[in-house]
């Protein structure tokens, strides 16, 4: 069975956003997203628009990197993810299945984040400070 080049979606306020396959996973990718050709995005992951995800990066299954978020190279993200609105997630950091990370929130390099935990709105992690997190 051939696939669609393409999909396109319409939202609320009347924008259509338009994604095609990677090729690396066959996720879906919105036109004006950078994704490096070595990250890998899972077939059934969506990488919104004006999203950057860097090279040898991970996209779970299922997962969503809102618009204007940045998944920086070697990043892991799990299954069932939600990465929000302009955050950045750090170079080799690792998120855990089920993982929401609020808008505008920073973890930084090597960051690990358990599955099924809830990061806020503005939040900053840095590496092995679990209480260093700011709202």
């Amino acid at each position: 069975m051939r696939r669609k080049k393409y999909e396109e979606f319409e939202e609320d306020n009347g924008t259509v956003l338009r994604y095609a396959r990677h090729e690396n996973g066959g996720g879906s990718v919105e036109v004006n997203a950078q994704v490096d050709p070595t990250a890998y995005v899972a077939a059934s992951a969506y990488v919104d628009r004006g999203a950057t995800v860097g090279a040898g990066a991970r996209i779970g299954v299922g997962s969503w990197v809102d618009h204007d978020s940045v998944v920086c190279s070697g990043a892991v993200i799990g299954s069932a993810v939600h990465v929000g609105a302009g955050a950045v997630i750090g170079r080799g950091a690792k998120l855990g299945a089920r993982v929401k990370v609020g808008d505008n929130a920073h973890l930084w390099d090597s960051v690990s984040i358990e599955p099924d935990e809830v990061i806020s709105d503005g939040a900053v992690i840095r590496q092995g400070a679990r209480d260093q997190r700011a709202a």
